[in-house]
């Protein structure tokens, strides 16, 4: 495990398109969310430690957000071919372990978290009612090994803000989690 850094896109980034798969092969799109007052999408992983850290309580809170109308997606974009516990085959049983109720989609050329920036799991991004990035970055201050609690709260009251139409604090941290494992050769220009 490399623990590395998110790159922090630019807030006000519109978000890229995709239109992806889950591990059952219905396809979903960033674009079939317009009216959404909110969308996440979070880069995510079956095997990451991080991701197993926050996984049941990010679960909830997305339990609770698209009961608001929020649209929710989750990305695996791992080389499941070298890191077989990401393959499709385990998503479906991942998603039910934490009460993940979101599409959970597989980048298979991982373009989408090239488009996205993306470099770690778990990775969030919050989008507007306009698809503008209005955070991107952790979900708290909690890591597998510290003593500090899960609690979702920086993603938590970055969602709340887009909710009440204010815009979330500038004073975002990136999120920390296990490097996306790019396809040998074809690591991005910011990965390293």
């Amino acid at each position: 495990m490399v623990a590395v850094n998110s790159t922090m896109l630019p807030l006000g980034t519109p978000a890229p398109d995709f239109s992806l798969s889950d591990a059952g092969g219905v396809v979903h799109s960033l674009s079939g969310t317009s009216g959404a007052p909110a969308t996440v999408v979070a880069f995510l992983s079956n095997h990451c430690p991080y991701v197993h850290h926050v996984g049941r309580e990010f679960g909830l809170l997305t339990q609770q957000w698209i009961g608001r109308g929020v649209a929710v997606f989750g990305v695996m974009s791992n080389d499941f071919e070298a890191y077989p516990d990401d393959a499709p085959e385990h998503m479906a049983a991942a998603a039910r372990a934490w009460g993940w109720d979101f599409p959970y989609l597989v980048d298979p050329d991982q373009s989408v978290a090239v488009a996205y920036r993306a470099a770690c799991t778990p990775d969030f991004y919050v989008f507007d009612a306009a698809h503008r990035l209005a955070y991107r970055g952790r979900f708290d201050a909690s890591r597998p090994t510290s003593e500090v609690g899960v609690t979702g709260a920086d993603l938590r009251a970055a969602v709340n803000a887009v909710l009440s139409g204010a815009q979330p604090t500038e004073d975002q941290w990136p999120s920390m989690g296990c490097n996306i494992k790019w396809r040998a050769g074809s690591e991005p220009d910011y990965f390293g």
